[in-house]
């Protein structure tokens, strides 16, 4: 049953002094303001990042990259390596480790020759690269309009194009829809399925300059029907990307008699490793936040403590009459406590509303203009957060208190009655 009467003897003993409680509040509030913000802001710089990266975390590439330097089961060095087709199958087969891998191929990518590409009147030069269902997830697109390449695409030979915004904004009129529509690429016809935007970080402009096709479409248009630029490999569940790597660089060699040493020949790129660089970065950045926030927190504890020492101080002689008419050592500890959790309960929480609702209206101006300003995404105050938050809001409440009240409970009652 709430004490209405010890309720409005708080209120009042606080109200006698507006402007130091006011000053005292402050301090809670301005710490869980900080933390709110601070993980707020720094949870939408992750997201902004985050949504960079390919929805595939643990993708390893793998291509050709020099010739042989060590002579090796009589083979000579200087050798250049192919990678074939028929290697997807093996790998598959062969490599425990690895749960998906797919050859890729590329025109105008890597020789700087990007192919001609015309529709009706309007034409450009653009990058050409092989795809596979999925392919979205794999290079971080949003699929805008139409559909991505799917599971028929490819085994078909479709003479199906993905099209990046830039590609459909110098190849079409803005009021011209390019779904259905032809392009030639380098004289072979394709009909566009679909637009999407680039996602990545950096590299946006240069990705939606890019059209993508049924790889297996790619390899016979373009004179590439005997080899694979790079393998695109997806490790087991459980499995370390970097242990796939390895154990596929490792099978390569073996089956084209590459000398385990020589380690030129075949490069690779972990996707896995930068992904848990940046995400070892935003644990620092949390890790700093919850520092200075909790730092501020409890130095605003501390000010409250203060302040209800000197509360303590002025009341001594209320408190000896109380503790002379019977009041309790706990009645006089509880009714210390409840002062200072209200004051730290109350710009605590105000402290985090008003965070929150930053936060808040932070997010809507950024869904408003698209969502993403730069690397910085969308800020967010996780619902883990806050509950903490309130912990730590309920820790130094107490905290605060601890003090006060036990000076509070060893108050003499004739020493107090005496006291001016």
């Amino acid at each position: 049953m709430i004490d209405i009467e010890k309720w409005r003897e708080i209120l009042n003993t606080l109200s006698r002094h507006k402007l130091r409680t006011a000053l005292t509040a402050f301090g809670v509030f301005w710490g869980i303001f900080m933390l709110t913000v601070l993980l707020g802001a720094g949870k939408g710089l992750e997201n902004g990042v985050n949504e960079g990266f390919p929805r595939v975390t643990n993708t390893v590439y793998i291509w050709q990259q020099g010739t042989t330097q060590i002579p090796y089961q009589g083979m000579p060095i200087g050798r250049q390596i192919t990678l074939k087709p028929g290697d997807v199958d093996a790998i598959a087969r062969n490599v425990g480790s690895v749960g998906f891998v797919t050859g890729q191929n590329s025109v105008g990518i890597w020789d700087g020759s990007a192919p001609y590409v015309v529709h009706h009147s309007k034409n450009g030069g653009f990058s050409i690269q092989g795809a596979f269902a999925g392919i979205e997830d794999f290079n971080s697109l949003r699929i805008v309009q139409g559909r991505s390449i799917n599971g028929l695409d490819e085994p078909q030979r479709r003479k199906v194009a993905l099209i990046g915004k830039k590609v459909r904004e110098q190849l079409f009129a803005a009021d011209e829809n390019p779904l259905g529509e032809d392009i030639t690429i380098n004289g072979i016809t394709f009909q566009v399925i679909g637009e999407f935007v680039s996602l990545q970080n950096g590299n946006q402009q240069q990705e939606e300059q890019r059209i993508y096709i049924p790889n297996t479409t790619l390899r016979n248009s373009f004179n590439q029907t005997g080899t694979v630029g790079s393998f695109v490999i997806v490790p087991k569940a459980g499995v370390q990307s970097s242990q796939a790597e390895s154990d596929t660089k490792n099978y390569l060699a073996q089956i084209n008699k590459v000398s385990p040493d020589d380690h030129g020949v075949f490069g690779s790129f972990n996707l896995q490793n930068e992904h848990d660089k940046v995400q070892g970065l935003f644990t620092g950045i949390k890790f700093f936040s919850w520092l200075v926030a909790v730092g501020t927190i409890f130095a605003g504890a501390v000010g409250v403590g203060n302040i209800m020492l000197i509360v303590v101080k002025e009341r001594t002689r209320e408190i000896g009459l109380r503790k002379a008419l019977g009041a309790t050592p706990a009645s006089i500890v509880t009714m210390i406590m409840q002062e200072s959790l209200f004051i730290t309960a109350v710009a605590g929480y105000s402290g985090l509303v008003v965070g929150a609702l930053l936060i808040g209206s932070i997010a809507q101006m950024m869904q408003a203009s698209g969502g993403k300003a730069g690397f910085f995404g969308t800020p967010e105050v996780e619902f883990q957060t806050a509950i903490i938050a309130l912990v730590i809001l309920v820790a130094s409440g107490l905290l605060a208190s601890l003090m006060p009240a036990a000076k509070a409970a060893a108050v003499n009652p004739i020493v107090a009655l005496q006291d001016e």
